[in-house]
């Protein structure tokens, strides 16, 4: 890990390795639903900051592996609170998608 990554921890790329690599993975994506529609990482879901209590109804087990990004890594920290404080159990801030070097998939899916 550079002196960046020692520094910052790990990047988004890493963090998605290790949620594909992660049973019952969930990736949530906290921009707006028109950031995402302009683009957003494979298999991520739509969960905008704005309404994120949603996912007491769509992800009712707090057990479940939670990955959060959002466009700098603001939103996604602010998510990861709120998870936290909605009782769920493992949550991962991956910061913001203008570090991801993947695919970027436009629409919805």
């Amino acid at each position: 890990m550079g002196l960046f990554g020692s520094l910052f921890g790990k990047g988004i790329d890493a963090h998605m390795e290790e949620a594909r690599a992660t049973e019952g993975a969930v990736v949530l994506d906290v921009r707006t639903p028109e950031e995402f529609y302009e683009g957003h990482i494979e298999g991520a879901q739509s969960f905008p900051l704005a309404g994120i209590q949603s996912v007491l109804t769509r992800i009712p087990r707090r057990d479940t592996p939670l990955f959060v990004y959002c466009l700098s890594g603001a939103r996604s920290a602010q998510a990861c609170r709120v998870l936290d404080q909605l009782g769920y159990s493992a949550v991962t801030d991956m910061g913001g998608i203008t570090r991801w070097s993947g695919a970027i998939v436009q629409g919805r899916k």
